[in-house]
C-alpha cells in the first residue's frame, strides 16, 4: 500500500508513528492535523499486501470469524477495489462474496445491526474481527438494480414529482421498519451530555463561529442506530447496513444515538442530491414526503411532535451535526467547501435567533400562569367573581403556550427557509 494515498486516507493529514497494534498482516496508520486542522486524527488500519487469494488466506488465518464466511482455502479468485470507505474485494469462493474492509472500524454495533434487521435488508452475513475491532464484514455478491438514489436524481432532472414522491416515501417507510426492529432490541434514556460534548468537541476542530447545545426530549431515547444513512443504502424496500463514514474515525462514538439522527442523515443527503441536480422541484415538499414516510413506520413515539419539536433539538440539530461531519471531513481532504453544509450552516445563527425570539411567549406563559396562581391563593377560597382574574390569566398562559409550541420551526423546512 505505497505511492500514492488511498482515497480512503485523509489526504490533508500528516502520517507519524502510531502507538497501536494492528492485526497480522495489516499496517496500522496514524494521521494528525497539522496547524488549521492541530486537534484532528485517526488510527486505521491497512492490509500489507491484497492482491491474491493466498493474501487473502494470510490475513483472516489470524482474525476472529463471525456469521457466514468462505473457507479460506475455497477462494479461488481475488480483485480489488477502492472506495472512500475502504478496500472492496470481490472473492470467488464456492459463491461470490464482497468482503469490504474498515480501516476504522466500526462503533462495534455491527453485529447487532446486521443479525436483528428487518428480513429483506441487505447486511453483512459475516465477517472478521481483532480483539473486538470490526476488520473486514462480508456479504453474498448478488446483481442488483439500481439503487433508490439513482432512481431519485433521474426523477429530479425529469422534474417528476411524483416519482419522486414514491421513492422518497419507500425509503423513509424502509428506515421506519428498520429502527421499529431496534426499539425490540434496545431502547435507552437519551444521553444528553455526550450528545452536546461530541457537538462541542466538532465545533473545537472548526474553530466553528457559532454552537448549539439541546436539551433533548424523552421521544429521542439511544437505540441501535445506523449512524450515516445515504440514498444510495436503499433499492426499493431494501436497506444496506455498509461500513461506516470518514467522521466516525475523526470523531468516534462514544454512546448510541436516536432513530431522529438517522432520519436526519438521510434527509441531509436528499439536501446533497437536491443541490447537485438540476431540478425544478421544492426541496421542502420532498423533505416532507421523506419524513412522513418515516413517520408511518417508525415507533410511534420516536415519530411525535415532541420528537420533532426544534425548540428542544427535534431533528434540526442533528442535521447541524450532519453538516459539521461534512465540513470535517472536507478539512481533513482539503477537499472544497462541502454543500449544501455550508450554506446550511450560514442559517444557523439565523434559526437560533429566531427561536430565541420564540421565548417571548414561553415567558409570557410562565409569567400568565404565575400571576394566575398567585391571585388565586391570595383571594382562597375565592367567591365566583374572583375566579374571573386568575382564569383569565390560565386562559392567556395557555394561549402563549400554544403560540410558542407553534412557532417551532417545522422539520421538512430547510434552514434556510425557517
Amino acid at each position: 500500500m505505497s505511492g500514492e494515498l488511498p482515497v480512503w486516507r485523509p489526504q490533508a493529514l500528516r502520517q507519524v508513528t502510531p502507538n497501536f497494534e494492528a492485526p497480522p498482516g495489516f499496517h496500522p496508520i496514524k494521521v494528525v492535523g497539522m496547524q488549521g486542522l492541530t486537534g484532528i486524527k485517526a488510527e486505521l488500519i491497512e492490509p500489507i499486501s491484497m492482491k491474491s487469494q493466498e493474501d487473502w488466506r494470510e490475513i483472516v488465518n489470524e482474525l476472529d470469524a463471525w456469521g457466514e464466511v468462505p473457507q479460506p482455502e475455497s477462494v479461488t479468485r481475488l480483485t480489488t477495489e477502492k472506495s472512500e470507505r475502504g478496500i472492496v474485494a470481490l472473492i470467488e469462493a464456492e459463491d461470490d462474496w464482497i468482503a469490504e474492509f474498515l480501516p476504522w472500524g466500526s462503533d462495534g454495533l455491527l453485529k447487532v445491526r446486521s443479525k436483528n434487521a428487518p428480513g429483506g435488508s441487505d447486511v453483512p452475513l459475516g465477517g472478521y474481527s481483532w480483539n473486538g475491532r470490526d476488520v473486514i464484514i462480508l456479504r453474498r455478491s448478488i446483481s442488483k438494480d439500481e439503487n433508490s438514489g439513482e432512481a431519485l436524481v433521474k426523477a429530479l432532472q425529469e422534474d417528476d414529482l411524483e416519482s419522486c414522491q414514491r421513492i422518497l416515501g419507500d425509503m423513509g417507510k424502509c428506515l421506519g421498519t428498520f429502527h421499529s426492529s431496534m426499539r425490540k432490541l434496545r431502547e435507552l434514556p437519551p444521553d444528553q451530555k455526550r450528545w452536546n460534548s461530541r457537538n462541542e468537541k466538532i465545533e473545537g476542530l472548526l474553530r466553528a463561529q457559532f454552537i448549539w447545545r439541546a436539551p433533548y426530549t424523552k421521544e429521542q431515547p439511544c437505540t441501535v442506530s445506523l449512524l450515516d444513512v445515504r440514498m444510495s443504502d436503499f433499492s426499493g424496500n431494501t436497506l444496506r447496513i455498509g461500513p461506516p463514514r470518514l467522521s466516525d474515525a475523526l470523531i468516534p462514538h462514544e454512546s448510541e444515538k436516536p432513530a431522529m439522527r438517522d432520519l436526519a442523515s438521510l434527509v441531509h443527503d436528499l439536501s446533497r442530491i437536491h443541490h447537485r441536480v438540476s431540478t425544478n422541484l421544492q426541496l421542502k415538499e420532498l423533505r416532507m414526503t421523506l419524513i412522513g414516510g418515516w413517520r408511518e413506520t417508525a415507533p410511534e413515539e420516536w415519530a411525535s411532535d415532541n420528537a420533532f419539536y426544534s425548540h428542544r433539538g427535534g431533528m434540526a440539530i442533528w442535521e447541524y451535526e450532519q453538516c459539521l461531519m461534512d465540513v470535517l471531513e472536507a478539512s481533513s481532504n482539503q477537499s472544497g467547501a462541502p454543500q449544501p453544509a455550508i450554506d446550511t450552516l450560514q442559517y444557523v445563527k439565523m434559526y437560533q435567533k429566531k427561536m430565541f425570539n420564540n421565548r417571548t411567549f414561553a415567558a409570557l406563559s410562565f409569567m400568565a400562569f404565575f400571576f394566575g396562581v398567585s391571585t388565586l391563593i391570595n383571594q382562597f377560597p375565592p367567591s365566583l367573581t374572583e375566579m374571573i382574574p386568575p382564569l383569565a390569566f390560565f386562559a392567556a398562559g395557555y394561549f402563549c403556550l400554544k403560540t410558542y409550541r407553534g412557532m417551532s420551526p417545522l422539520p421538512e423546512s430547510p434552514f434556510s427557509e425557517v
